[in-house]
């Protein structure tokens, strides 16, 4: 088919190619999409508005939290399917209101048993593969652990079973939803790769062109899978023909005959699958300004690092007053926290990571002595060593910061018992490795990529490299702030490694700067990962303390383009806990289209 107008193109699906195409758009509109509500009786907050009215669904029907985090999550899958689905992983953190406490899952995604340190070198260089190859191909896929977090989150909190929790995600793919600017953008992105792939175009490019706005695309196939999971829970996944179809997908991507692109095989073997298991973890626990900040623990470097960011900034007073100061301080307590991250942290399994050191008050203070109020660290910053705190403020010279993909999504949601959940999940890169196992209907991840192919400095320690069964190192920042032991703030973040700082400076925003949440989210962000410069969106290259700030020696360039055409950093999704039993969610009112926040009784 030739590229045609997208009127013309429209009723050309409709009349001749319906399976293909997807039918037009329905007469009801989808979910209205607002960034603010606030209300009783619960919550959600996500990017997207099918999945956030899934949620809420749920909730209205006497579910819980964790219920409706599920529900959220599989919508996701079905709308959101470059950035999440039972093809990836993700940390699921849940503060359960009857007992006070914080619990966690890392569900993130484990190496193959045959993954060694050297995978992704060229044998016959002994340096790195290219990035895209390993992107693109089934030595990135990791064993996915959405579905084994869904399950036993719902067996260990939630109140209905897995079958309930997927039934608004199987209507709505099978009847489908309707296509918007972000998800052609998105498709756009990746079309060549997708091309490449064959059962990625049949789903993904209908009738061999890019989804039309306003039209609706259909997914059985990921219906009937989740009506398989439905039937016999997620052991479907890691066991018999599903986990079959999995590993061949893997091990033979199905490549499209003519095409351009080689797809390495991957390592997978249905063995692999058997033994997945989410795993239970307490989660990290620091302070800030008389709040408790519980986050994931690792192989997730997001609890440790948002937490030994704030642990710095606890040693300076921040304030609205002097902006220049407080983003200068965050800035440069982010580049500390990132040097450490990339020194210690891994799975937890196959490296001793020092989590206690590193949010440890001591630590803090001893790693806030490196900051000056009038010039700027230079990077890459060596690390410091949270088993020898107090040992003075040696800045000295480390090494460059790892890649890592930008995608992801996130969800929040809070129930009228006081339950909440903040769960962040991926598939890694936008649009995954572009595998999408034949006649199952979801893509593959590729968060294999996440490992560092080779130390970044030869003989140097690297918690990081690839290893049989292990768990590469993740950004996700799932995050819940008591105060006085109840909920204040459930928040987290997608980009890549740029979550971190995301939400760092959200909650300095609200906590310091005395934002609202709204625009606590909405305000232009930097992200400074221990480089030479500092990532920004163009609304904070335009702000009246760029200037300044560049006196004291920080240097800024453009965010490179992630999800959209723009240049931005993160995607936020959060709950407030307000005086009387009202709750406020809020959600990016313009980052990727704008996100999508929704309470079961709104606030008159």
């Amino acid at each position: 088919m030739v590229t045609i107008g997208k009127t013309l193109l429209a009723v050309v699906c409709f009349a001749t190619l319906a399976a293909a195409c997807g039918s037009p758009a329905p007469s009801e509109p989808q979910p209205p999409r607002s960034p603010v509500a606030v209300g009783s009786g619960g919550a959600v907050s996500s990017v997207n508005p099918y999945a956030s009215q899934a949620g809420i669904d749920v909730l209205k029907a006497g579910g819980n939290a964790v219920d409706a985090a599920v529900a959220t999550a599989a919508a996701l899958g079905v709308v959101e399917p470059y950035s999440a689905g039972i093809g990836g992983g993700g940390y699921f953190v849940y503060y359960d209101a009857r007992t006070g406490k914080v619990q966690t899952l890392d569900g993130r995604e484990t190496a193959p048993a045959a993954m060694k340190a050297d995978t992704f070198l060229d044998p016959a260089t002994g340096r790195p593969i290219p990035f895209d190859q390993a992107v693109s191909s089934g030595l990135s896929v990791g064993v996915p652990g959405t579905p084994a977090t869904w399950e036993q989150a719902l067996r260990s909190w939630g109140t209905i079973p897995l079958s309930r929790a997927l039934d608004p995600a199987i209507r709505l793919a099978q009847d489908g939803f309707v296509v918007g600017d972000q998800f052609r953008a998105e498709t756009a992105m990746n079309e060549q790769r997708f091309r490449a792939i064959t059962p990625t175009t049949q789903l993904f490019l209908p009738g061999g062109e890019l989804p039309v706005v306003g039209s609706r695309l259909p997914n059985p196939d990921l219906a009937a899978t989740y009506r398989l999971l439905a039937q016999d829970g997620a052991r479907a996944v890691y066991h018999g023909a599903l986990a079959e179809d999995i590993v061949r997908a893997v091990r033979q991507p199905p490549v499209a005959q003519g095409a351009d692109r080689t797809f390495r095989p991957g390592l997978m073997q249905t063995s692999d699958l058997a033994a997945y298991t989410a795993v239970p973890r307490e989660p990290t626990h620091s302070t800030y300004r008389d709040l408790d900040i519980y986050g994931m623990a690792p192989s997730s470097s997001g609890g440790t690092t948002v937490g030994e960011t704030l642990n710095i900034l606890g040693n300076y007073q921040l304030s609205s007053a002097d902006r220049v100061q407080a983003l200068h301080h965050y800035l440069e307590a982010t580049r500390i926290a990132y040097a450490d991250r990339n020194r210690w942290l891994g799975d937890p399994a196959f490296t001793t990571v020092p989590a206690e050191g590193l949010l440890s008050t001591e630590f803090g203070k001893d790693r806030a002595c490196l900051i000056s109020p009038t010039t700027t660290l230079a990077s890459p910053l060596a690390p410091g060593d949270p088993n020898r705190p107090a040992n003075g403020c040696p800045a000295g010279v480390g090494a460059a910061p790892p890649r890592e993909g930008p995608s992801t999504t996130h969800l929040v949601t809070a129930d009228r018992q006081g339950n909440v959940v903040s769960y962040t999940l991926t598939i890694e890169q936008t649009g995954g490795s572009a595998i999408t196992v034949p006649g199952r209907g979801f893509l593959l991840n590729n968060e294999l990529t996440d490992f560092d192919f080779a130390p970044s400095t030869p003989g140097a320690p690297a918690p990081n490299l690839p290893a049989a069964g292990k768990r590469p190192r993740s950004s996700m920042s799932p995050t819940i702030v008591l105060r006085n032991g109840k909920p204040f703030l459930a928040i987290g973040s997608p980009g890549g490694s740029t979550i971190i700082t995301t939400v760092a400076q959200t909650l300095v925003n609200r906590i310091d700067l005395g934002m609202t949440l709204p625009d606590a989210i909405a305000a232009p962000r930097a992200s400074q990962r221990n480089s030479a410069n500092t990532e920004a969106e163009q609304a904070f290259l335009d702000s009246p303390e760029r200037a300044a700030l560049e006196r004291l020696g920080q240097r800024f360039v453009l965010a490179p383009p992630t999800l959209s055409p723009l240049p931005q950093i993160g995607a936020v999704e959060a709950l407030e806990f307000l005086d009387g039993g009202a709750v406020q969610a809020a959600a990016e009112p313009v980052r990727r289209t704008g996100g999508s926040a929704m309470v079961v009784t709104p606030r008159p």
